[in-house]
């Protein structure tokens, strides 16, 4: 699992955190977030401040089980609004910390053992795109390092799109046997990977790798684009993206691992 350096991770956090806070202070809590359907603005706020306090109480515990997401302390939005964002940037600094102090430690992560470093990525990953949920809701400017953006997919497409609890993997039907993907970043002098080909193998699994090759259908367009269309937050026909080869399977991919 490629990752980038911790530090890039952590000022990801503190800095995306940052910029949601400012959202969260200066707009109604009852704004309506049009890429997270039935979300208000409020409910992203507690969303992201529980989501960092849960990471932290695994990463601080050095928890080898699942932890319940509401039993965190401090997981409640503020019911003062001006203490919100306040809110927001304290969960990302405790988060941070916790991250430094523990290092490499093993840790709880989605049924398995992993570094803590794990967190560090997955939270980054995270906190980027639900303060890109809020710009986008107040007509913001949309931000992501490249670097970053590309890490994100990475996780989107080796990871997260497959973690569906008890349920069949979607990916398969999405994608029929023998039939594959290519989603390119093309960002110029791209540190770290920026080419990913997708396959459904005749084994019934899917692989995700760097190989060339022919793909039946290809997304490509700058790492931020590419990643707010493969998790649902923008359409693959805007001018930003390219979508190449068979139409419909890419279609299919992408209606089928919402994030």
């Amino acid at each position: 699992m490629p990752t980038l350096p911790a530090e890039i991770y952590y000022a990801e956090i503190e800095a995306s955190t940052a910029t949601l806070a400012v959202v969260v202070d200066s707009a109604e809590p009852d704004l309506a977030i049009p890429t997270c359907p039935d979300w208000t603005l409020r409910q992203l706020a507690t969303h992201l401040g529980r989501a960092q306090r849960w990471a932290t109480e695994i990463v601080r515990a050095r928890s080898e089980a699942f932890i319940e997401f509401r039993s965190v302390p401090d997981g409640k939005l503020p019911v003062h609004e001006a203490e919100r964002g306040r809110w927001l940037t304290a969960g990302a600094t405790r988060l941070v910390g916790a991250l430094r102090e523990a290092g490499e430690d093993q840790v709880w992560a989605f049924g398995t053992m992993n570094p803590a470093s794990y967190w560090a990525r997955r939270m980054s990953h995270e906190v980027m795109v639900h303060s890109a949920d809020a710009q986008i809701a107040v007509g913001g400017l949309v931000t992501m390092p490249a670097e970053l953006a590309a890490d994100a997919i990475d996780e989107w497409l080796t990871v997260m799109s497959g973690l569906v609890a008890d349920q069949p993997d979607r990916r398969l039907t999405a994608l029929p046997t023998g039939r594959s993907l290519r989603v390119r970043a093309t960002d110029p002098d791209l540190a770290g990977p920026g080419d990913w080909l997708i396959t459904h193998a005749d084994d019934d699994s899917l692989h995700v790798s760097q190989e060339p090759g022919e793909a039946d259908a290809t997304l490509s367009g700058r790492a931020a684009d590419v990643l707010l269309v493969l998790i649902g937050r923008r359409p693959a026909s805007g001018e930003a993206v390219h979508v190449t080869g068979n139409q419909e399977l890419m279609t299919s991919w992408l209606k089928e691992t919402p994030f």
